[in-house]
Parts: structure tokens; C-alpha cells; sequence
């Protein structure tokens, strides 16, 4: 199985909203992807409860699983997925990805 880690940092504000507000309109949007894509086998989503300055410090953080490269590859560009991923790229300021193969 291959997971997929994403994390980003987000605006202070954004599309009207706060970083707050837009974190867990992340993770519903996120969460509510296995559902409506066959090859996404989970989605979780965790909004980062430390405050600070950190620059190492990301607020919204998804973990995915999905069976192999292939199904990974269709969940990234899935329209459902693409439409979550419209929204997402006009609150964040930053992105990191980690995929790897887990047993």
C-alpha cells in the first residue's frame, strides 16, 4: 500500500474565512474524498493545535492510502479530487508531500 502525506501551511485569511475556518473546511472537503473515489481507500485530516512562529510548524495535515501507484495516481487527478484541490491552492501558502510504500 502506498500512503500519501501532505501538509501545508495556510493564509490568515483567506477566500473570506480564517485559518481556522479554512482548516476544517479542508478536512471535511478531504475527509469526504474515499467516498467518492474508488481507489482512495482512507483520508484523514488533522489540524495542528500548537501556536506559534515556528516556520517548521504546518496547520493542516492529510494522510491517504491507497492500494498502489496506480490507484494513487488516479486519486490525483480524480475530478472530485481536483475540485477539492481548486479550493485548497487559494488558502495555503505552502505544501510539502511525502509518498511511500508501507506494509
Amino acid at each position: 500500500m502506498i500512503k500519501h502525506i501532505v501538509m501545508w501551511k495556510l493564509k490568515p485569511v483567506a477566500e473570506g474565512k480564517t485559518k481556522q475556518e479554512n482548516a476544517e473546511i479542508m478536512k471535511e472537503l478531504l475527509e469526504g474524498l474515499p467516498a467518492k473515489i474508488d481507489e482512495l481507500d482512507s483520508a484523514e485530516v488533522g489540524i495542528n493545535i500548537l501556536s506559534g512562529d515556528d516556520e517548521a510548524i504546518c496547520d493542516v495535515v492529510l494522510t491517504t492510502i491507497c492500494k498502489d501507484a496506480e490507484a494513487l495516481n488516479a486519486y490525483a487527478v480524480h475530478p472530485e479530487h481536483q475540485m477539492v484541490v481548486q479550493f485548497i491552492k487559494k488558502v495555503v501558502t505552502e505544501r510539502r508531500v511525502v509518498d511511500y510504500i508501507s506494509e
